[in-house]
Parts: C-alpha cells; sequence; structure tokens
C-alpha cells in the first residue's frame, strides 16, 4: 500500500505537508475523485435510460438550439480542452520535468467525464434525457464547486498558460452546470402547464417551443450577436420607420399572455390574501423563475469581471520582471478575450432582462385597464381619475424598475466584497481603512434613503393632483375661457406643481448628497489604503498599485449604483403598494341574464316568481360610497319596484330627484346598502351626457358588434342621422374627436342612443337623450326609435321631462329625493300632475300618422353641419384630429440650447467645468502614483519624504471631493431649475391657446406631455445627462493618459474614431426614430385610458369590457414592438463597443510586453506608467458602452423636450387690445353684430354669414333654429372663442377686437350647454375670485332653487367631487347659474341651460331670470318654445343667416313668419 502511494504521491507527503493539504492531495481528493463519481453517474444513468428507453421515446420533445449547443458544443470544447492539457503534460515531461500521476489521473479523468457526457447523450439521441438528470443536474453545481476550491489553492504557484487552462476548465463547468439545470427548470414547467392544459398542448406549445428565443428560428451567432435588428437598421439609415419596420413580438411577450400570466397569479394573491394582497408577491409567483435564474447568469458574468483586475497583476509582474518568455503574450491575448466573454455575457443578461420587464410592463398596464373595465364607480370613487392615470403612466414603470433593482441589491454587495479580498490580497489589512471609510457611509446612506422615500411619496401625491387638475383643466378649457377663469385654474396648478417641486428638489438634494459620498470613496480608498499600506512599512510596486488601481475602478460602478438602486427599489415598492391597493378593490361582472347585484336574497339562477319581470328591486337602499367606508348619504332609499319585460317605463320627478340614479344602482354602478335588485338579460345604456368614444361614426354605432348592412341602416334612420351623415365628408367612416368634441350636442345624444338600438338589448335605458335635440327631431326619435319597431318588445326606461313620451309610457315612476313617491300607467295619473316635470307645449299628443309625415320632411331638412366643425373622414385629407407629428432625423442642437437655456447658462458653465476639474484631479492622483511608484528603488528608498507623497496625495484627494459635490449639487439645481421652466412656459402656452387647438387635439396628447414626458424632464434627463458627462470626461482622461503612456496608441486612435463614429451613426439614426415611434405609440394607450375612464359605466352595460381589453392590447402590442426593437438595438450597439474596446486593451498590453522586450522604436513607458496605462484600458469596455450608450439615452430623453417645445410653438390667442375697461362695463348692454363671417376652417363652409343684428341694453332674447344652424356659434363669436373672418362686433359701442380677450370674457357672464363644477369646496365652485359674501351666495342659490339641497349636502364648505358627480345634472345647471347671477354683469348668455331641468324648475329658473335679471341683456340659446315665448326678442338663425328676428308675440300671430310655423309645428 505504502508503495502503492509513493507511486501516486512521489516526492510529496501523502496528506499534509506542514502548511496546508498536500498539492496531491488535493489533486486526487478534489480534482480525480469528483471525476470518477461523474464517471459512474453518468454511466449508471445512461444505462437506466437504455432500458426506459420506450418511455422517452414517447416523451419525446423537439430540441431547441439552446439545447443543441448545449449537448453537443459544450462537451465537445471540454474534451478539447482536456486533450490540450494532456498534450501540455506529454510536452513537459519530454522536456524532461518530472510529472506525478497523479497529474495523469486528473486529466484523463476530464476527459472521460467529457467523452462519456458526448457517448451518452449521442446514443439516447432521441430523448436527451441523461443530462437533465435531476441528480446529476445537482451534482453538477457541487462538480465547480469544489473546483473553484481547487483553482484557489493553485492559483499562487501555477504557471500562467496552466492557470489560463485550469480556469477555462472550471468557467466551462460552471456553465455547462447552470445551463442543464436553467434547460431542466423549464422543461418541467412546460410539462406541468402540458398537464394543466391539454387543449393547448396542439398548437400553442409548439409554437412557443418554436420561438421560445428569436436565435431558435435563425443562426445561434446572429441570436448572440443581435444581427437579426439589421433589418430594422438598414431601414433606420434609408427612411423614416413605421410600426410594420419593427420586430415581431415573441409569442411569449404578447400582452394578451403576459396578461394571463399575472392575473392568475393575482387572483391566487387575492383567494390566499383576501385582507392585503400584494402585487410584489403575485409578481414574483408569475415571473419568480426565470427572474432567479437569471440571477445565475449576472452571478457569472460578476465573476468574470474581477478577471481582468487578476490577469493585469500577473502582467504586470511579468513586465517588472522582464521575461523574455512567451507567457507575457499569451497574458495580454487572455486579457483580450476575458473582455470579449464578458460582452457577450453582459449583452445577454441585459437582453433577457429587458424582455422580462416588457412582459412585465404590458402585465402591469393590461391588469389596470382590466380593473378600471370591472370597478364600479361607487368603488372607483376613493381614487380620483388622476390618481389613476398617475397609476399607468408613472406607478407601471416604476414597479417594472423592480426587476433591475433586485438583482442590483445582492450583485452589488457581492461585486464590493470580492473586490475587497483581491485587495486583501495584495494590500493585506491596509484596505481596511478605506473599508471603514465606506462602512461608516452605509448608515448615513439609509438615512438619506429614508428621507428620499417620505420626498418620494409626498411628491407622488402632488403629482396625483397635479395630473388631476390638468386633466380637469384640459376637459374643460372651452368654458374656462368663456368664463375668463384660466388663468385662476393655471395658478391653482401652479401651486401643486411648486409643492410637487419642493419635494422634488428636496429629492435630488439628497441625491447630490449620495452621489457625492459615493464618487468621492474610490478616492478616499485609494488615500487611505496606500497611504496605510506605506506607512505600515511594505513597498509600493506597480503590481501592487495598478491592480488596486484596476479594483478600485471595479468597485466605482457597484459604489456609485447602490444609491440609486436603493432609491429605484424605495420608489418600486411604494408605487407596488399604491397599486396592490387599487387593484384590490371589488370588482361588478356580470355575465348576460344575472344578477346586477349581489344579493342574498336571489340565489343564482333566476325565481320563479321573477320569470316574467326584466327589473326587480327589493327595498333597495343604494349609496356611492365604496365598500370600505361608511354610507352617509343614501341617495336611493327604500325603493321597491317591478317592472314586466316589453314594458316602456318613464321616470320622472324633479331635478336631483335620484333619476340617473336609479339607473345606476340597476347597472349595478352604485353601491347597494340594503335590499336587493335583479335585472333579465342583456343591457343597453345611453347616459345623460353621452359617452362618445375617438373613431369614426360607424364605430361609436357598432361598438364593437358585427356589421349588419340593413340593420345598421334602419338604426341610422330611425335615430334621424341619415342626413347628418349623408352630409359628412367620408360617410359614416368620418371620424369622431374625442368626447365628440366636433359633434353638435343633438348629434352625440342621436348617435349614443344609435349603439343602442343596434344593439338589439333586452332592458334598454335612456337617460333624458330628448332633451339635447328640437321638437321635431324629438318627436320622430320617440316614434321611429324608441316606440319603434327596433325596439318592440324590449323594456325600455326612459329618464325624461318630455310629457309625449312620459303619456306614450306604460308606466310612469315618479321619484322625490330618492325615495319612490308613486307608480303606474299614464291613465292612473292625471296629465297635470306629471306635466308638472315636463316641458308645456313641447309636443302634442295628436294623430301619430300626421307627426311622422311631418317630421320626416322637417327632419330631412334639418342642417347637420356640427356647430363647430365639419367632420372629416379617416381617409380625408387631415381628419379633425391632426394626426401626432413626429420630427424625423437627429435632435436639433436648438433642443440642446433650449435644454441649456432653461437650466440656467450659467449653471451649464459651472457644471462643465466642475466635471473637467473633477475628472482632472482623479487623473492627477493616478499620475502622482505611477511617479511614487517609478521613484522608488528596490530597497524602498524614494527621492522625496514619505510624507510628502501622501500629502500631495491627499490634496488631489480634498480637490476631487470638492469638484464631486460641486458637481453634483449644480447638477440637481440645474435640473430643477429647467423642470420648473418647462412646465411653466408649457402650461403657459396652453393656457393661451385658440379652442380650435383642443379640439384638434386629443386631451391624452396633451396630458402625455405634461405626465410622462415631464416626468421625464423631472427625473431621468438630469440623472441620464450627469451619467454621460462622467463618461464622457472619463474617457477624455482616460484617451489622454493612454496616448501620453503609449504613444503607438495614437496611430490607433484615428481608426478607432472612424469606426466607433460610423457604429454610432448607423445605430443612432434607428434609435431616434425608435424613440419618437415610441412616444407616438405610448399616446394612444393614455387617450384609450383616460376615454375609458369616462366611459367605464358605459362599456359594463353594453357588456363590451372584452372589445375595449382587446382593442387596448393592440395599443399595448404596438408600445411593445417598438420598445423591443429598441432594446435590441442597443444591445447591438453595446456589444460592438464592447468587443472594439476589447480589441484596445490588448493592443495596449500587447505593445507593453512588446516594449518590455525593446522591440519598439519610441518606448516611454515605466513600468509605473505601463500599469497606470493597462488599468486604465481595462475599464473602457464599460465605460465606451456606457458613454454611447448614456448619450443615445439623452437623444431619446431629449425627446421629451422636443414634443414640449413642439407645444411651445402653437398658435396663441390674441390676448392685446388697445381698450381698457372699466370694472362696471358694459353698463347698458347694447350688443351688435355687423355682416359677421365666421368659419372653424379655412377650408370649411362660414358658420355665420354676413350675420347683422342689434339687441338693445336690458332686454332678453331667444337664440333658435335647428341642429347646426350657427346658435352656439354666435356666443364663440362673442366671447372670441373662435375669430371672426370679416365684420365687426361691438358691446355698448366698443369693438370687442380691440379689447384684450380675457378682459372681455371676465365682464361677460355665461351658463354653458355642459354644466361645469370642479373638485373643491362648493363656495370655490361659485365664487372662485372670492368678491361676495356668504349671504350673497346663500341668496343667490335661493333664486336658483338649489338652496335646499346645499343645505341638506352639508353647505357651502361642501367637497364638490370630480366633475361634480356629488350632483345630478340638473342641479349643477343650476349652481352655474347661481355663479352666472353673482358674477352681476349686464350681459348673461344662456346656452341651453335649461335642457336637463324639468318643467317645473324650468318655469322657475325663467321667471328668476325675468325678475332678477331686469336691465341685463340675457341671450338664450334654447330649444324648447316655451323658453323664448315670453321674450322681448327671438332670433331665428338658419345656415348661418338671419332668417327672422323680432318679438315672439308678433311673430306669432304672423301665420306667414317661421316662428308661428315652429309653433305649429310644436302644437303650441
Amino acid at each position: 500500500m505504502d508503495h502503492f502511494f509513493a507511486l501516486i504521491f512521489p516526492n510529496s507527503p501523502f496528506v499534509w505537508d506542514g502548511k496546508g493539504f498536500s498539492e496531491c492531495f488535493e489533486d486526487i481528493v478534489l480534482d480525480f475523485a469528483v471525476n470518477i463519481v461523474t464517471i459512474v453517474m453518468i454511466v449508471v444513468l445512461g444505462f437506466k435510460q437504455k432500458i426506459d428507453c420506450r418511455e422517452a421515446q414517447r416523451s419525446f420533445t423537439q430540441k431547441t438550439l439552446p439545447e443543441k449547443f448545449v449537448l453537443d458544443f459544450v462537451p465537445a470544447v471540454g474534451a478539447c480542452f482536456s486533450v490540450l492539457e494532456i498534450i501540455f503534460l506529454l510536452k513537459k515531461e519530454h522536456d524532461g520535468h518530472f510529472i506525478g500521476y497523479h497529474k495523469w489521473l486528473c486529466s484523463c479523468s476530464e476527459l472521460l467525464v467529457w467523452a462519456n457526457v458526448i457517448l451518452f447523450t449521442k446514443c439516447a439521441s432521441r430523448s436527451h434525457t441523461i443530462v437533465f438528470n435531476r441528480v446529476l443536474c445537482f451534482w453538477w453545481i457541487l462538480k465547480p464547486i469544489l473546483g473553484i476550491f481547487h483553482l484557489i489553492t493553485k492559483f499562487p504557484s501555477l504557471e500562467v498558460s496552466v492557470c489560463i487552462m485550469e480556469s477555462l476548465v472550471v468557467l466551462l463547468n460552471i456553465s455547462f452546470g447552470i445551463v442543464i439545470n436553467v434547460i431542466r427548470i423549464k422543461r418541467s414547467s412546460s410539462k406541468s402547464s402540458l398537464l394543466e392544459d391539454p387543449l393547448l398542448s396542439n398548437g400553442g406549445d409548439l409554437e412557443e417551443g418554436g420561438n421560445d428565443d428569436l436565435g431558435n428560428s435563425g443562426n445561434f451567432l446572429d441570436f448572440m450577436t443581435f444581427k437579426f435588428i439589421s433589418p430594422v437598421m438598414n431601414q433606420g439609415v434609408l427612411k423614416q420607420l413605421d410600426s410594420d419596420d419593427l420586430l415581431p413580438l415573441l409569442p411569449d411577450m404578447s400582452p394578451s399572455y403576459c396578461h394571463d400570466i399575472i392575473l392568475s397569479s393575482w387572483r391566487a394573491q387575492m383567494s390566499n390574501n383576501g385582507s392585503s394582497p400584494s402585487l410584489f408577491r403575485a409578481l414574483c409567483n408569475a415571473y419568480g423563475l426565470p427572474y432567479l435564474c437569471l440571477g445565475l447568469l449576472k452571478v457569472i458574468n460578476d465573476g468574470i469581471g474581477f478577471a481582468g483586475p487578476l490577469l493585469l497583476n500577473k502582467l504586470i509582474k511579468f513586465l517588472q520582471q522582464g521575461s523574455a518568455s512567451w507567457d507575457g503574450y499569451l497574458l495580454a491575448l487572455s486579457l483580450g478575450i476575458a473582455s470579449i466573454v464578458k460582452s457577450f455575457l453582459d449583452t445577454q443578461y441585459t437582453f433577457r432582462l429587458s424582455k422580462l420587464k416588457l412582459k412585465l410592463r404590458s402585465s402591469i398596464m393590461t391588469l389596470i385597464y382590466e380593473k378600471c373595465l370591472y370597478v364600479n364607480l361607487a368603488e372607483r370613487s376613493k381614487f380620483t381619475n388622476g390618481e389613476i392615470q398617475t397609476f399607468m403612466s408613472v406607478d407601471a414603470d416604476r414597479t417594472v424598475n423592480l426587476c433591475n433593482s433586485f438583482h442590483d441589491i445582492w450583485s452589488l454587495p457581492l461585486q464590493i466584497g470580492v473586490a475587497l479580498y483581491l485587495l486583501y490580497t495584495q494590500v493585506k489589512f491596509a484596505f481596511v481603512s478605506g473599508l471603514a471609510i465606506t462602512i461608516l457611509l452605509i448608515p448615513v446612506n439609509k438615512w438619506i434613503s429614508k428621507l428620499i422615500a417620505r420626498a418620494t411619496e409626498q411628491m407622488m401625491k402632488e403629482k396625483d393632483e397635479r395630473i388631476r387638475r390638468t386633466g380637469e383643466l384640459l376637459t374643460y378649457i372651452r368654458t374656462l375661457k368663456m368664463y375668463g377663469w384660466e388663468l385662476l385654474f393655471s395658478s391653482w396648478l401652479m401651486e401643486t406643481r411648486s409643492l410637487e417641486v419642493k419635494h422634488l428638489a428636496t429629492r435630488k438634494y439628497l441625491d447630490a448628497w449620495c452621489v457625492f459620498f459615493w464618487a468621492t470613496t474610490p478616492s478616499l480608498f485609494s488615500l487611505c489604503t496606500f497611504g496605510l499600506f506605506a506607512l505600515m512599512g511594505h513597498q509600493l510596486d506597480a503590481a501592487t498599485v495598478f491592480t488596486c488601481l484596476a479594483l478600485f475602478n471595479t468597485l466605482i460602478s457597484p459604489l456609485n449604483s447602490f444609491p440609486w438602486v436603493i432609491n429605484g427599489l424605495i420608489d418600486a415598492f411604494i408605487s407596488s403598494r399604491r397599486l396592490s391597493r387599487f387593484l384590490s378593490c371589488p370588482e361588478h361582472r356580470r355575465k348576460v341574464g344575472e344578477n346586477s347585484s349581489c344579493s342574498s336574497s336571489f340565489p343564482g339562477k333566476q325565481p320563479d316568481s321573477l320569470q316574467d319581470l326584466a327589473v326587480s328591486m327589493q327595498d333597495a337602499c343604494c349609496s356611492w360610497s365604496s365598500s370600505d367606508e361608511q354610507a352617509l348619504n343614501m341617495v336611493l332609499n327604500h325603493v321597491t319596484l317591478s317592472l314586466s319585460k316589453g314594458s316602456f317605463v318613464a321616470v320622472i320627478g324633479e331635478v336631483g330627484s335620484g333619476k340617473s340614479c336609479l339607473l345606476y344602482s340597476i347597472l349595478g354602478e352604485m353601491r347597494l346598502d340594503h335590499g336587493s335588485i335583479y335585472s333579465s338579460g342583456s343591457i343597453a345604456y345611453v347616459p345623460q351626457v353621452p359617452w362618445i368614444i375617438s373613431g369614426t361614426v360607424r364605430d361609436n354605432i357598432l361598438f364593437g358588434k358585427s356589421y349588419h348592412p340593413e340593420r345598421y341602416a334602419d338604426t341610422v334612420k330611425a335615430c334621424a342621422l341619415d342626413v347628418d351623415i349623408s352630409l359628412m365628408v367620408g360617410g359614416d367612416m368620418a371620424y369622431v374627436g374625442e368626447k365628440g368634441v366636433n359633434l353638435s350636442g343633438g348629434q352625440r345624444a342621436r348617435l349614443a342612443l344609435a349603439r343602442v338600438l343596434y344593439h338589439d338589448s333586452d332592458v334598454i335605458m335612456l337617460d333624458d337623450v330628448l332633451s339635447a335635440v328640437d321638437v321635431q327631431v324629438a318627436r320622430w326619435i320617440l316614434h321611429n326609435a324608441i316606440l319603434g319597431p327596433l325596439m318592440k318588445g324590449k323594456t325600455r326606461l326612459l329618464c325624461t321631462h318630455n310629457t309625449q313620451a312620459i303619456s306614450s309610457a306604460d308606466m310612469i315612476v315618479v321619484l322625490d329625493k330618492g325615495h319612490l313617491k308613486g307608480m303606474g300607467s299614464s291613465a292612473d295619473f292625471p296629465t297635470s300632475s306629471y306635466t308638472a316635470f315636463s316641458p308645456l307645449n313641447e309636443m302634442d299628443s295628436t294623430s301619430h300618422n300626421q307627426k311622422s309625415c311631418s317630421t320626416n320632411s322637417s327632419v330631412s331638412k334639418e342642417q347637420s353641419l356640427p356647430d363647430r366643425i365639419i367632420m372629416d373622414s379617416l381617409e380625408g385629407a387631415d381628419g379633425v384630429i391632426e394626426v401626432e407629428l413626429r420630427k424625423a432625423g437627429k435632435v436639433e442642437l436648438g433642443v440642446y440650447k433650449n435644454y441649456a437655456a432653461f437650466t440656467g447658462w450659467f449653471i451649464a458653465v459651472i457644471i462643465c467645468l466642475s466635471a473637467i476639474l473633477m475628472q482632472a484631479s482623479r487623473n492627477g492622483n493616478d499620475l502622482w502614483l505611477s511617479y511614487w511608484v517609478d521613484t522608488t528603488t528596490e530597497d524602498g528608498q524614494t527621492s522625496y519624504s514619505m510624507s510628502f507623497y501622501l500629502t500631495i496625495l491627499c490634496l488631489f484627494c480634498i480637490m476631487n471631493s470638492l469638484f464631486t459635490l460641486v458637481r453634483a449639487f449644480s447638477f440637481a439645481f440645474g435640473g430643477l431649475q429647467a423642470a420648473t421652466k418647462v412646465h411653466n412656459r408649457l402650461l403657459s402656452k396652453l393656457i393661451n391657446a385658440p379652442v380650435q387647438f383642443f379640439d384638434q387635439t386629443p386631451g391624452g396628447r396633451i396630458l402625455n406631455r405634461l405626465s410622462s414626458d415631464l416626468y421625464t424632464i423631472d427625473d431621468s434627463l438630469p440623472f441620464i445627462m450627469n451619467i454621460l458627462l462622467a463618461n464622457f470626461v472619463g474617457l477624455l482622461g482616460i484617451a489622454i493618459i493612454l496616448s501620453y503612456v503609449q504613444v503607438f496608441f495614437l496611430v490607433l486612435l484615428l481608426p478607432f474614431w472612424y469606426i466607433y463614429s460610423r457604429l454610432q451613426f448607423f445605430y443612432r439614426s434607428t434609435s431616434r426614430e425608435l424613440r419618437r415611434l415610441d412616444s407616438v405609440s405610448r399616446s394612444p394607450i393614455y387617450t384609450s385610458f383616460t376615454e375609458t375612464l369616462d366611459g367605464s359605466s358605459t362599456i359594463r352595460a353594453f357588456k363590451s369590457e372584452d372589445f375595449f381589453f382587446a382593442k387596448f392590447t393592440d395599443y399595448v402590442t404596438l408600445y411593445q414592438k417598438t420598445s423591443y426593437t429598441e432594446i435590441v438595438a442597443s444591445l447591438w450597439l453595446s456589444l460592438r463597443l464592447q468587443l472594439l474596446a476589447a480589441f484596445i486593451i490588448s493592443f495596449i498590453a500587447l505593445m507593453a510586453v512588446d516594449g518590455s522586450r525593446d522591440s519598439l522604436p519610441i518606448n516611454f513607458g515605466t513600468p509605473g506608467l505601463v500599469g497606470l496605462a493597462l488599468s486604465y484600458a481595462a475599464p473602457i469596455v464599460s465605460l465606451l458602452g456606457s458613454f454611447l450608450t448614456s448619450f443615445t439615452e439623452t437623444e431619446k430623453e431629449m425627446v421629451s423636450i422636443e414634443r414640449a417645445l413642439q407645444y411651445m410653438d402653437i398658435p396663441q390667442e390674441e390676448q392685446d387690445g388697445c381698450l381698457y375697461l372699466n370694472p362696471d362695463w358694459p353698463n347698458q348692454g347694447v350688443i351688435e353684430f355687423q355682416h359677421v363671417t365666421l368659419k372653424y376652417m379655412p377650408s370649411l363652409p362660414a358658420a355665420l354669414c354676413n350675420l347683422s343684428f342689434k339687441i338693445e341694453g336690458g332686454t332678453q332674447v331667444g337664440i333658435i333654429g335647428r341642429t347646426g344652424a350657427g346658435k352656439s356659434s354666435v356666443l364663440n363669436a362673442l366671447f372670441r372663442l373662435t375669430p371672426i373672418c370679416a365684420g365687426s362686433i361691438t358691446v355698448d359701442g366698443m369693438d370687442i377686437r380691440n379689447i384684450p380677450v380675457r378682459e372681455l370674457r371676465t365682464h361677460l357672464a355665461i351658463v354653458p350647454q355642459s354644466p361645469f363644477l370642479f373638485e373643491g369646496s362648493l363656495r370655490d365652485n361659485l365664487d372662485p375670485f372670492k368678491r361676495n359674501d356668504d349671504s350673497k351666495i346663500w341668496d343667490a342659490l335661493e333664486k336658483c332653487h338649489v338652496k335646499e339641497e346645499v343645505e341638506v349636502a352639508g353647505g357651502l364648505d361642501i367637497l364638490v367631487k370630480e366633475g361634480g358627480m356629488s350632483f345630478s345634472v340638473g342641479q349643477r345647471q343650476l349652481l352655474c347659474l347661481a355663479r352666472a347671477l353673482l358674477k352681476s354683469s349686464k350681459v348673461l348668455c344662456l346656452d341651453e341651460c335649461t335642457a336637463s331641468v324639468d318643467i317645473q324648475t324650468a318655469s322657475l329658473l325663467q321667471s328668476t331670470i325675468s325678475s332678477e335679471c331686469k336691465g341685463m341683456t340675457v341671450l338664450t340659446i334654447a330649444h324648447r318654445i316655451s323658453t323664448v315665448i315670453n321674450m322681448d326678442n327671438i332670433l331665428i338663425l338658419d345656415h348661418g343667416n338671419l332668417a327672422e328676428q323680432g318679438n315672439p308675440q308678433i311673430l306669432l300671430k304672423d301665420g306667414t313668419s317661421i316662428f308661428s310655423s315652429f309653433v305649429k309645428a310644436s302644437s303650441m
């Protein structure tokens, strides 16, 4: 036995050599024994597999390209390495060296391992299950770990060539172990998904298997080098890219697929943690496993990052020794190869992480959107619209950024730890002084990060409020301009913004401290470490100093990133908590024909007693409170109601009696606090303010249903839309703007009604659709639509004030302040009992035939041009809604200059100077160290005293810290200045823009600039510019040092710069286009989302959630495609830059080796300077990539400034005027139009044609005419919302063109067609400028008959909800009238303000106007004859011309007058 051991371990103790385990023992135990165990396992498992061959064939699955690569290529490379090692041993033996048997055993056993892997995988080529066996997979994780221990013990004593070979073998084992484990996990998860969902196994699995990665379908090299993006890049250089040029999305990245995954995880969270479900945990369940697998890739990548400093150490030692062997060339090439491997791993990690982030983003966006579709209005009331919009625009992105931060939070400390250990090997315990500084900074940074979290949370609250107020401002801009309140609203918005900026400033300055602490750490580290090392009596040499400098450089990135990572994590957790709170709201999902409200009274199946009922309410009490709030105000009280199928029910009552709420309660939009509500069959619904989607007329009618020409034509005719559509450019394919902005009120109502008719639902609920149209059209709609053949047999609920509709009803339901006052057929109610709620003299109840005949002709003659604009078609010229402009080419220099101007030129210069001086002080520090090393002799003697060297080093360190501090704070200050100025300028320009701009630009598009783009300018842009500047000065410093040390680098500089510039040109041409496409593809998401928030109750009523969700998913898909292409393009560039940098490193290293052999004609390189050059060449890889990435990112982020500047260049209203008004102007109220012509666009027909009339002061004038006659255009001209083309308008003899427009509007009073209340106290709503005391306000409310309702609600201090949701539409109209009366203007304009109130309230209003407005000039636009019959004068318009003018009583007596024909038509 002793003889055997002596053979195996010659000239060596068997186990212990006195200092540690012997080399022989380690080779046998850690290498040979491990290989033998591996071989035995492979053989046993291989034969076992042979026995189970049939089963294996049955479970055969298609091999993907990564699997082929792992099973064929990696073992082959491993076998080659083993053969190479054996050749090395043979060469050594041939040269006369003694080789122990243990060396031969290790090398041969390693070769046998790989040979067995190849053999058994080839024999079992049908299934390849052997290497994916669970036992073998686990063993192949242990095997490399033992290999690493073995390598660490041998590393210091090995030769360079053997050292590299051993490292490559261990690296290959690590890679093989990780990859087979990842594939095994993927295989097992796909098998389990196949078992769970057998229906998808035929097509879905094959597709996903084939497209698991883009590389599967193409060449593996193309995939690794991102060559598959080349067609897109080529197109980007030649032309402006569009969506068809983008890369296709992989199946597992499609938004619908991602949504299904996250939805199942979120539902599991809801069921397991009902009280506090967490979105973060749901995301972990959905994407945790692939994310953890990425962590393994990151470990390898980070590990290879340390190969550079270790190889550098070996190389400098080699150069110091001046050896003539070839090891130097091998080391130089190894430095380059390590850089190349790192660049491939780096880009692959980023690529896979980015794909995961895209999946995460689409998952969260679709989840938020779906929640908005299914959460009813009562539940949603605890969130403002601005808050919900922030969830989509900001919180979703912040949560996605968790992907970056979460791996970095463990990876960065790991990198720091390894770097510190390697420092210890170089300078022993001297590194502890540097470490002490780092540790001291940890609690400081922790404290700062807490303050940042607090500031961020406060900032987000203010951001929510600002976005809500901005949304309110954009929604009601027309009304605000008429009131002259836009400056007041913008000042409120500025107050909110200033609070947001205050918290942003806190955050930015705290960030600056973080940057300062972390950026100065390497310099302090260097000073303390080398200072202490020298003071401890050790000699500084080039290898030690520059290995340490290289390690300091690897420390810079993790140390600088750490505060941002912590901030990112904090932001992500805050945002995920906010999203969890919203997503955990109870949903309202109801299948067709089921209960609309959850109720204990009714099980899922219909009770027999309800078989013949369409709607049944049993003792129902409803409120607008959410489920976790206490119900304070019951809007419906103990309502019991049964409506039989096929009946026509009229719901009547005074303003605020609860008519709309009754419909909302049946739809399930309100909270049911008591009782039960049941509805049968499908439902269709038209709200009081019709909801119109942006799209074609046909889109609005079909609403997701398929097109049936016959039914469609009948529907259009029944709603009197046929003539309107025939007059539109493009017919029913004409484009309708956001919220139907380019349609009149009557057209919007009829379009919404057409949607209901076309859908053929069982229960049809109409909320006051007849009030928005004139008499003849209303009669046509009643008889041909509501009572017509298309609605025959349907249950119809109509909230109305219309007498004839009420008299035609099968049942009348009377509501009073939320109570059911009475119910019965029209025969049970005397006519007088409901005329109190209905407009008198509006329609008679004579023969239907006579009406149908007369109405048909009058409807066909109706001029259907909208008041504001004629619709263009999608195919036609430009469309009403302008296509969002997308600039082409590079971001112009002017955009950068503008940003510098916003920052302040002085600050910009300070930032640049401080950055240059900061870098100069850092380079000076390193040059001084190299000088110190070079002036130190071998026996430790130096030219100067050690204290002198340390003093200069200390001085450089202090300078570096000072300039870093100046740079950090000046950048924070400059960024804040720019953010403030951009917002203020943008808001100012928007406020002063004409109304036409808002009519042609969707609100979502403007809001996108004031939310996402502004967030970029606030936060991302200064951050990325700071990085760009640091990278630029860093590269400049490196280039200068390298050129000084290695003259031949100057020869390389020109071709290198040429290749670099060509690459960045090729990339930037595409990246700019992609960024712009990205911004443009984002706008439809926000526009669609904002639109859905407004119309979610209509979507739920029609059960169109799936249609809208699919539409939204299409928008997200385009956004995903753009982002995916953008990511691949940036990685294409990054890889090529890193490979270029690897070439530079190899060049510098080879030149240094050549110089040491005196092969170069010119060589200034002392060992110190060569060491410095090599330590500077190493970070070029990351710095070059980082520089261009930050440069292109800056250019991309600059698109936000470019987009903001676009809106700073929009047309502005003329604000100036040469006349200045007295506070009591107008004191007479005389209005005169002289030959006024008005056009909304130069290409459109005139809305007012040569119109002339005079209104005497103190008279009450009615303006009537059919839809589109130009009634509202008169007010548009008077308020100068649209400039007139010709003629003049005077008020009290003053031409209004010469009066400053805002001053003009503040001196006139108006009650708009759509009542406007904003979120705030009722007092602020009525008197925002606080010019009246409470007694005057109460007096105005009493005159307008809403005093009692306001007192019940809680007085003047009650909070009015967003959009005035606290009040009914009628009450809102009365409050708007009270606001107008408080203004005490001599001119009062009423734009159809009695359309939404019952006749009793309308007559009270008219008497109020008659009595309270004596001496005032009152212009009333009206649909009802009763509104204008008692006025002093009326103007009848037709096609923009004045058809008739005079006293209504006189005109009535004239049988030939147009007015008398109107009255006859309405059978007065």
